[in-house]
């Protein structure tokens, strides 16, 4: 397979995603319509060569070289594919921002797979993109649904092999995602939790997912308010969010139907119908604001479409 011309640009959309969703800890996940957009184009150079270039100032501690997140995902791209590495651009626009629990390292693994294989005309399926991105980020529950988009459950069946279930959302469900200005890394996240768990604990937790699930299909209030509560992770987790159970309890007084840590955190995710997001979203960015912590908590949707890349112009051509 021939390497693309120097200067060939693709453009690469991926959304945000929101992970565990209460009980669904490491399995559940959903992509959220807050994206990041890369521009990505070869440069001259050898496979050694990697530059980013972030248009945000939240990303301007990220930097380039061969062991940054996105061109070892490209890599494994041109490895399967059996095509010689090379020099790469990748410009940045940045909506999900770093460290706070909302995707935005499965957004740079799924980008790097998405545009290196676009770049030399897709030769890999989106399974095999799939399989890819797991591999990386370890586990499947912000990569899939970044990917694939929508609500997804994704578990390893008895084959060992992982099992990706598109589950339904009512569009009358609704998302406010309270990011603030706080950062908090998903290796301290874990950190914090047991090894092991009680059994009545984890039962619990498959009840509620059962219950939430339901919930989301159905647009039931009721099924979303008992299925969003978890015992595996959230207890460990919220003394790591400085005015995180603030936010949440802000949350529920003003109707959301429930509230949970967005992934490992620091943001926070109220479910609700739409026309109380403004009300809740308001609450919550007082609530952190009360704890000296600036946030912002757009109302966000379902996305649905997942990653998507467009052909972009070759450098220096006319066309």
């Amino acid at each position: 397979m021939s390497l693309p011309i120097i200067g060939k640009k693709v453009f690469v959309e991926v959304p945000s995603t929101t992970a565990n969703l209460g009980p669904g800890f490491d399995c559940l996940g959903a992509a959220l319509d807050l994206k990041n957009l890369f521009t990505i184009q070869r440069v001259e150079g050898n496979g050694e060569r990697f530059e980013l270039i972030m248009e945000s100032t939240e990303g301007n501690h990220l930097r380039g070289g061969p062991e940054n997140l996105f061109y070892r995902a490209a890599q494994r791209v041109w490895n399967a594919a059996e095509v010689e590495p090379f020099a790469l651009e990748a410009r940045v626009s940045l909506a999900v921002p770093p460290a706070r629990g909302l995707g935005s390292s499965a957004t740079a693994i799924v980008a790097g797979l998405v545009g290196a294989n676009a770049l030399i005309n897709n030769p890999l399926s989106k399974e095999k993109l799939l399989e890819l991105a797991i591999d990386i980020e370890g586990h499947p529950d912000n990569v899939v649904p970044s990917l694939i988009g929508g609500l997804c459950f994704t578990a390893k069946a008895a084959s060992e092999r992982w099992r990706i279930v598109r589950c339904e959302w009512d569009s009358s469900i609704k998302a406010v995602v309270a990011i603030p200005s706080l950062r908090l890394s998903t290796s301290e996240a874990r950190r914090v939790m047991p090894k092991n768990v009680p059994i009545s604990d984890a039962v619990m937790n498959m009840g509620s997912l059962t219950l939430l699930l339901n919930g989301l299909k159905t647009g039931k209030e009721d099924l979303i308010s008992e299925g969003m509560h978890d015992k595996l992770h959230e207890p460990y987790r919220w003394k790591l969010i400085k005015g995180g159970l603030a936010v949440k309890d802000a949350a529920m007084r003003s109707g959301a139907l429930g509230c949970a840590i967005s992934g490992a955190g620091p943001s926070v995710l109220a479910l609700c119908k739409e026309d109380l997001g403004k009300r809740i979203s308001q609450a919550m960015v007082k609530a952190w604001e009360s704890e000296g912590v600036a946030s912002r908590a757009p109302l966000l949707s379902l996305q649905t479409e997942g990653s998507r890349w467009y052909p972009g112009k070759i450098v220096g051509s006319s066309t």
